[in-house]
């Protein structure tokens, strides 16, 4: 039985900033939306994000994967994208599957990131199957008391 490989991604991105794009998705009609498309790639590969004061954090599931395997790229309009391939494992001469349940092919999956996030200082790295992306936030500017004077 031949496994066949599954890509998601394209031009479509994952932005819970704009709420038309969760409820009604893509409008094109020969094609899924990219809500439907989003959905599917979570139960491939499984993606957190989290906010944190100073933060954006994703940790995504890639068991198998070494870090060579995977890419995070950070494209123009801040879309963060994470991208890679499991490899199909062939059977040697002599050998014989008797089950393939393991997915195997390219993965990609891409998020809008927030207005107050510094691109230029994204950090990744990957440690027991996990990737973890830290995409630092802008501090907020601090209110200034301004003096009042007398005249």
């Amino acid at each position: 039985m031949a496994l066949t490989p599954f890509l998601i991604g394209g031009s479509d991105i994952f932005d819970p900033f704009n709420i038309d794009s969760l409820i009604f998705g893509s409008r094109s009609s020969d094609r899924p939306s990219s809500y439907a498309r989003d959905v599917a790639a979570v139960s491939n590969t499984q993606v957190d994000w989290k906010e944190t004061p100073e933060a954006h954090i994703f940790k995504a599931n890639l068991p198998g994967l070494s870090k060579d395997e995977v890419k995070v790229q950070v494209e123009e309009g801040r879309v963060l994208q994470i991208s890679g391939e499991r490899r199909k494992e062939e059977a040697t001469q002599g050998e014989k599957w008797h089950r393939v349940e393991r997915v195997h092919g390219s993965f990609l999956r891409r998020f809008r990131l927030p207005e107050n996030v510094k691109v230029e200082e994204v950090k990744a790295g990957m440690e027991n199957g996990v990737l973890t992306v830290t995409v630092p936030k802008m501090q907020k500017p601090s209110a200034k008391t301004i003096d009042i004077t007398c005249t």
